[in-house]
């Protein structure tokens, strides 16, 4: 009867984790470049009451089924799905959405980098374009002060109109990075990721060419998450919950049964 206690308890501990894992996705709804995750589950070890393939008699006649009995589940990962979001118009210059596969490259300030599809860019006091949070756009890309206007192609070139001047002037290339596994970037925060021994290596490229996404400037990615979706998930997660405390609640009872006739 303890058996199915625990077992129960792991079922409930894993759907907190699954109402945790919506709750981020739901939070993040209006998040610019959010990618939402998805928490799979697996199965515990199995105790073998009667082991499958074993002899049933001395003739040589083997168990065919045998009798497993499951300790519960456990969280296999939590992966997150890199789908493409909606874009939505800002008419701002310095607001780029990628439309397909690829991250910016962000310069820290301890020299790193991370990774992001927050395109939503700014100007520092020195004309360099950075995040909302100052970290640099790498390679590092400075407007002129006395630009009147920035444009950014499909293939991430930056021009800007300077006064006196009849052709755009070219001020660099952004160079877009990818990933075999972006499943194994780390997530720090602020809409930034970390490469990790199973993300592989930052591949460099440019926009448009070898499988790497184009650029639109003017326009940022929504986050990817389906309200309707994850509420449906929000609602099958709950029932599980509740099934697994009334299981809780049955094996008690049951317990408390055979306390009252062992007791009599």
């Amino acid at each position: 009867m303890l058996r199915s206690l625990d077992t129960a308890a792991t079922g409930m501990q894993a759907q907190q984790l699954n109402v945790d894992t919506i709750s981020q996705n739901l939070a993040n709804i209006s998040t610019t470049g959010f990618k939402r995750q998805h928490a799979e589950f697996q199965d515990l070890l199995y105790q073998n009451l009667r082991r499958v393939g074993t002899n049933s008699a001395d003739v040589g006649t083997i168990v065919p089924t045998g009798i497993q009995v499951g300790l519960g589940v456990k969280t296999g990962a939590i992966y997150r799905n890199f789908q493409q979001g909606n874009v939505q118009s800002t008419e701002n210059p310095l607001d780029i959405s990628i439309q397909g596969r690829g991250f910016f490259q962000i310069e820290l300030p301890d020299g790193t980098f991370a990774y992001t599809r927050n395109g939503a860019f700014q100007l520092s006091p020195d004309g360099e374009i950075v995040t909302v949070d100052g970290y640099l756009l790498s390679p590092n890309i400075t407007v002129p002060q006395d630009a009147t206007d920035i444009s950014i192609n499909a293939s991430g070139e930056v021009f800007a109109t300077i006064p006196g001047q009849t052709a755009p002037q070219n001020l660099g290339q952004l160079d877009m990075v990818t990933f075999v596994n972006p499943n194994g970037l780390q997530a720090i925060g602020d809409n930034l990721f970390i490469e990790s021994e199973a993300s592989g290596d930052p591949i460099v490229g440019i926009a448009g060419q070898e499988g790497v996404g184009t650029l639109l400037q003017g326009f940022l990615e929504n986050s990817n998450v389906n309200p309707v979706t994850e509420i449906t998930r929000l609602i099958v997660a709950q029932r599980a919950y509740e099934m697994n405390s009334r299981v809780i609640s049955t094996s008690d009872n049951m317990l408390q049964a055979l306390s009252q006739l062992a007791s009599g």
